[in-house]
């Protein structure tokens, strides 16, 4: 019996360094420039200390639903349209040479691209308790936009939201110059492993300003730049052509929803 207690105190900090860590960030957006409504949602920054990967809380609920949907072989269209997401990208980080993958789709197909950001970091003096942690203020240009951070050498990764990474400590709160996007900590908790999400066919990798070139493509014509992918194979295969009324629907929500992001997180 005393070995047996004794085997599992060993084994409790293998338990415990096994766990990983779920930072639970408020993302607060205003994705539409002639709309100053702002869109708020949840994302998660998952961690083990050597990769991360951040996605919205709506991703991860899709895919619980997905899964029962399947086990039930009951589709619901309106539940899967009430997860909708501002935030249709993963990001999966490995935090030991900073380098990242992006994840997203455009039309009907998975894209990524490999990055490895520079953060220039100019670590203010500035320092204020924001919850249970002191952090202290920093800047840098990202994205064609001016960043402020404050971080927390309490949470000894050099991590945060989106592709935010490299500062002595977490960032519990980021927010561009103009207010047009933040994120602000409001969670932490242990998970047993970092979240895998569900693997809709394989993504296509490009470049990042191959990708860029992509989306501006769709943004100016989004119906001929799906029907280009279709014929050229990549839209998935042999699908069966749309029915035209389901293609003018389509096309409406998808110039909708296009023009509702004017003002993407990196302007540039």
């Amino acid at each position: 019996m005393k070995l047996i207690k004794l085997f599992c105190l060993l084994a409790m900090p293998l338990v415990i360094a096994q766990q990983s860590t779920r930072f639970i960030y408020q993302v607060t957006q205003t994705p539409d420039s002639t709309n100053t409504e702002k869109k708020t949602e949840l994302a998660y920054l998952d961690t083990d200390g050597k990769r991360s990967l951040f996605y919205a809380e709506n991703s991860l609920k899709r895919d619980s639903l997905m899964d029962r949907m399947r086990a039930t072989r009951n589709f619901d269209r309106e539940q899967m349209q009430n997860l909708r997401s501002n935030l249709q990208f993963t990001i999966e980080k490995d935090l030991t040479n900073q380098s990242l993958t992006y994840r997203s789709r455009i039309g009907r197909d998975n894209y990524s691209y490999p990055e490895t950001p520079v953060f220039e970091w100019k670590i203010l003096p500035e320092t204020v308790k924001i919850g249970d942690y002191q952090t202290q203020k920093a800047e840098t240009k990202f994205g064609g936009r001016t960043w402020y951070a404050w971080f927390t050498q309490e949470i000894p990764f050099q991590d945060g939201p989106y592709k935010f990474s490299g500062l002595p400590g977490l960032i519990v709160k980021i927010q561009d110059a103009k207010g047009d996007y933040s994120f602000d900590l409001m969670q932490t908790k242990k998970i047993a492993e970092i979240y895998q999400p569900l693997n809709r066919g394989q993504f296509i990798t490009l470049s990042k300003s191959k990708y860029i070139e992509m989306e501006k493509k769709i943004q100016k014509d989004p119906v001929s730049f799906v029907n280009a992918l279709r014929n050229s194979g990549r839209g998935g295969g042999n699908r069966p052509p749309i029915d035209p009324k389901e293609m003018q629907e389509r096309q409406k929500r998808m110039e909708a929803e296009i023009k509702s992001r004017n003002n993407p997180i990196e302007l540039k």
